[in-house]
């Protein structure tokens, strides 16, 4: 049997908006393994988002536990759980979310920098994940000089520099053309497989879905 590398336990949450309490996630339960990919899938509201926000500890639930090989991370100091994540999580969301003042060499370094890197050392990892992702002639590029779909490679070179163990991906292809789509979904899997990489992917592309290893429904914040 696979290792399991992130176990969720009975996760729940909650969000106020007015006099309303919404309840978002209601006490999902989830083993994921160690160099699967996993696809969570379902309609607009279902909790997708919010789930792979707290599966990635950018968020914190109201109930539940979350283990990383045995360690309960939501008992880990603010400043432990930033320096866990840095170190072994990476992250792609639908927008880039890159830093217009820094070409595309220095977004990708930022992370090394953050996890105590040098200059050196950072520009490094930045140059190979970036020559992977076919962009080696785009590093000095500025975010107004790339193409959607570029840019969103740089995000992925991003999310990897560190070598995380996971990496999470929230509707990552739900910007681009549908050439642009399959470039992405390939680059995924292709670094996924060198990498020995656990991927957890949201996304509302049946045909990308289609790809993954194991399929997760949700409905209402609970799986179907």
């Amino acid at each position: 049997m696979s290792e399991v590398i992130l176990s969720a336990n009975k996760i729940v949450k909650s969000y106020t908006q007015g006099n309303e309490e919404l309840h978002i996630l209601k006490g999902i339960s989830l083993d994921i393994k160690k160099a699967e990919s996993l696809c969570i899938v379902g309609s607009s509201g279902a909790g997708k988002s919010t789930l792979l926000h707290i599966l990635g500890t950018l968020d914190k639930p109201d109930q539940g536990e979350l283990h990383f090989e045995e360690r309960n991370l939501f008992q880990f100091s603010d400043d432990e759980l930033a320096r866990f994540r840095n170190q072994k999580m990476g992250f792609v969301f639908q927008f880039h979310h890159l830093l217009p003042e820094f070409n595309a060499l220095e977004n990708v370094m930022i992370p090394c920098r953050i996890g105590g890197d040098t200059v050196a050392v950072a520009k490094a990892k930045a140059h190979k994940i970036l020559d992977q992702v076919g962009l080696k002639n785009r590093e000095t590029h500025f975010h107004n000089q790339l193409s959607g779909g570029e840019l969103q490679r740089v995000a992925i070179a991003r999310s990897l520099v560190n070598d995380p163990l996971i990496l999470f991906a929230d509707e990552p292809t739900g910007n681009l053309d549908s050439k642009n789509s399959l470039l992405i979904q390939e680059i995924f899997f292709e670094l996924k497989q060198k990498r020995n990489l656990t991927l957890v992917t949201v996304t509302h592309d049946a045909q990308f879905a289609s790809k993954f290893e194991r399929v997760l429904k949700m409905q209402d914040g609970q799986w179907v």
